[in-house]
């Protein structure tokens, strides 16, 4: 359900003493105490709130997410150089459409719960809480359709420009997804009980802002998305130029993404995310199955052309016999 359950926005007077937290499912068998330790170091101190200054939130989410934009756009002036693109071009392209994507996203929640806040418009102020799928969908059409428009009107290059793009978007997703883990947004299925590294979310936040169940122990999902990206992105960042061609990175990133989020939607809970060919796959898994097919064409028709233009002989240009 898009709605936020608006009413619950009181907290910051009456939830003064509910510090956000995040508790693990304790380690059944002895073999598995030192998982259970590394575990609880990693996670102990994850929670919806970054910190607060009197009634001021600062969420996990937020601040994680905008670390990954930050790291993300400090990189792409390194990748548009060795992609051969003008790096304060592809710096203004994703700037712009790093901002239609946030205000997509806002104008649909907007739209959704506009009888809402006719009554309570200062709740408008809190929409920047609120996690939803369609939210993220949303925001991907957004700026992705500002960012192709933005290349052809500066004629960049569409190959080499989304090579520029791959490692970065790779490393800002790994740490959205990680502010997502804190958050409790696109929470996980109920673990079972071999499952020690559960998650089990406490906070009445997480519940509020992104609808996570509190009480359960979940698959960390979020988590298993982050370490893929976090995988992917090196990958990218120093294949070998000598052994690519344009577009090739890019390619090879859709094809990651695209595995990466059509594996671990396995393991997320499917609330909001549309069910398709009766409950076999949600929407998520749809489209990382587009992003590989087009990742595999972007590959073959890139090897092909390769092909062609070292068949072709000049004219007049005799071969010479081995």
């Amino acid at each position: 359900m898009l709605t936020a359950p608006w009413a619950g926005f009181y907290f910051f007077s009456n939830f003064p003493s509910a510090t956000p937290s995040l508790t693990r499912r304790p380690a059944d068998l002895p073999t598995r105490r030192l998982a259970d330790s590394l575990t609880r170091c990693i996670l102990a101190s994850v929670h919806p709130v970054l910190f607060r200054i009197g009634s001021l939130l600062i969420p996990s989410y937020g601040a994680l997410a905008a670390l990954g934009v930050l790291l993300g756009l400090s990189l792409v002036l390194h990748t548009a150089r060795t992609a051969g693109v003008h790096p304060g071009q592809v710096w203004n392209l994703c700037v712009i459409s790093l901002f239609a994507a946030v205000v997509g996203e806002r104008l649909l929640l907007v739209v959704m719960n506009w009888g809402v806040l006719q009554r309570h418009p200062s709740w408008l102020m809190v929409l920047a809480m609120v996690h939803h799928p369609l939210l993220a969908g949303a925001g991907v059409v957004a700026g992705g359709g500002c960012a192709l428009w933005y290349a052809r009107r500066c004629k960049l290059p569409l190959r080499r420009t989304a090579d520029a793009l791959a490692a970065p978007l790779a490393l800002g997703l790994a740490f959205e997804q990680l502010g997502a883990l804190l958050a409790g947004s696109g929470y996980g299925i109920e673990a079972g009980p071999a499952v020690h590294w559960a998650v089990t979310y406490t906070s009445p936040l997480a519940a509020l802002w992104s609808g996570a169940p509190l009480g359960v122990p979940l698959h960390p999902v979020q988590a298993y998305a982050a370490f893929a990206f976090f995988a992917l992105a090196p990958l990218l960042l120093f294949s070998p130029p000598q052994l690519r061609r344009p577009g090739d990175l890019a390619g090879i990133a859709l094809m990651g993404m695209g595995a990466a989020i059509f594996i671990t939607e396995t393991w997320r809970d499917p609330e909001g995310r549309g069910w398709v060919l009766h409950g076999a796959m949600d929407g998520p898994q749809i489209a990382s199955l587009v992003m590989v097919l087009m990742a595999a064409l972007m590959l073959i028709e890139r090897k092909g052309s390769t092909e062609g233009k070292q068949k072709t002989v000049p004219a007049g240009e005799v071969r010479s016999s081995p």
